[in-house]
């Protein structure tokens, strides 16, 4: 077997692999999938939102799946992930409020927060939960890297990808993410060319 080959192999073994809570109780992924979905129709429906966070990488994730999840899933959804806010608050703030800051203003009760980290360590990360439990709002989390992360036990919703490789991690946690929406959107199985 080529490199290749073993790169696409070691990416279906990680995608296997991948870790479901409710808390830190351990959940069958599918079942904390449509519990995700679940979650998510219940507080957006009303008049409730998404709120998505996330740095580098996972903040190119948050922006794109709060577009999704609006424009495909009909869900009222919102990344605070622009240069402007960032560089604001950070500068101002420092950068470790860059979360906490907006969703203090912006959340509601009720609403749901995805705190997306691929190292689940990140201290803006955990701020952000900690607004989002201040606002009473639920918690989702999408987290990697070492089982004993900050992030993970956070959320009513935990995912974790339980491998040291950024790339398997950020490319699962937008599996996830598509799989909670398609689930939600009744589109699970692809249509064919």
């Amino acid at each position: 077997m080529n490199a290749i080959q073993n790169y696409w192999q070691g990416f279906l073994e990680v995608l296997q692999g991948i870790e479901a809570f409710a808390g830190d109780q351990p959940l069958e992924y599918s079942a904390a999938v449509q519990r995700t979905v679940d979650l998510l129709r219940a507080r957006t429906e009303p008049r409730g939102k998404i709120l998505f966070i996330g740095n580098g990488g996972s903040a190119a994730i948050a922006g794109h799946f709060a577009l999704d999840y609006w424009h495909a899933g009909g869900m009222r959804a919102m990344a605070f992930n622009e240069g402007e806010s960032l560089t604001c608050v950070g500068n101002d703030h420092g950068y470790e409020q860059v979360f906490a800051m907006p969703i203090e203003r912006f959340a509601d009760p009720g609403d749901v927060l995805v705190a997306i980290s691929s190292s689940g360590n990140s201290e803006n990360i955990i701020r952000g939960v900690a607004a989002a439990r201040a606002a009473d709002c639920a918690v989702v989390t999408l987290s990697g890297f070492a089982r004993d992360n900050r992030l993970k036990p956070l959320g009513d919703l935990n995912f974790h990808v339980p491998v040291r490789h950024y790339g398997y991690v950020e490319v699962a946690h937008m599996g996830i993410l598509h799989c909670v929406l398609d689930t939600a959107c009744g589109a699970l199985q692809p249509t064919p060319l």
